[in-house]
């Protein structure tokens, strides 16, 4: 015997899958309502972290020019030009050539033209040379030997120098200031013919 229960769920079972079989075709033209997962946008790109600044340390000697787009912390000896976004010259630092920058701070001692938007010498700085800048800070107690001129444009190249002359020497006028040699050389000569004119006195009233 079969139970009313078994025979109502085949019933039930079947008209499902006719009814599935049959909003099938519908349900491939409708698209679903369902929203899809929006991902990320086309153009997103996480930000890009800052490089590390490059040191040299104390022990480090380099012979040659540097030149970074990042910054640079000078702690050892250089011995020529050094270019970078931000130029920091630590106290054991020593550089002798050209130092170019957005932002210069130098506690240490530079031999050499210093330019840079920014140029800040701490108490501990020592600077042989000229500095061409745009803002500048001198802390007391630091030593600094040239001149300081300020520009729009510190890190514009600078003009040509000067035709030099057959000796190496700038072709430049240079103005001579008056020395004291002609009126001294008029006396001279006045005391001299003073002289021969008491002489030749002197000879005639021997005669």
């Amino acid at each position: 015997m079969f139970s009313k229960s078994r025979i109502n769920e085949q019933g039930r079972k079947t008209e499902a899958q006719r009814t599935s079989e049959s909003a099938s075709p519908l349900s491939r033209l409708i698209p679903s309502a369902e929203p899809a997962e929006a991902g990320p946008p086309a153009s997103f790109s996480p930000p890009k972290a800052k490089p590390a600044a490059s040191v040299l340390s104390s022990d480090l000697v380099i012979t040659g020019n540097l030149r970074s787009t990042g910054d640079i912390v000078v702690e050892g000896t250089v011995d020529g030009d050094i270019r970078a976004h931000l130029l920091t010259v630590g106290e054991s630092a020593v550089i002798r050539g050209e130092i170019v920058a957005d932002d210069i701070v130098v506690n240490g001692r530079v031999m050499g033209r210093v330019r840079g938007l920014k140029v800040r010498l701490t108490s501990t700085a020592r600077v042989e040379g000229d500095i061409i800048h745009k803002t500048i800070a001198i802390e007391s107690g630091a030593h600094f030997e040239g001149s300081v001129q300020r520009q729009e444009d510190p890190l514009a190249e600078t003009p040509a120098q000067p035709a030099l002359g057959p000796r190496g020497h700038a072709a430049a006028a240079i103005p001579q200031a008056s020395t004291p040699a002609g009126p001294v050389r008029g006396i001279a000569q006045t005391t001299s013919a003073s002289a021969s004119k008491a002489q030749g006195e002197a000879e005639r009233g021997a005669g």
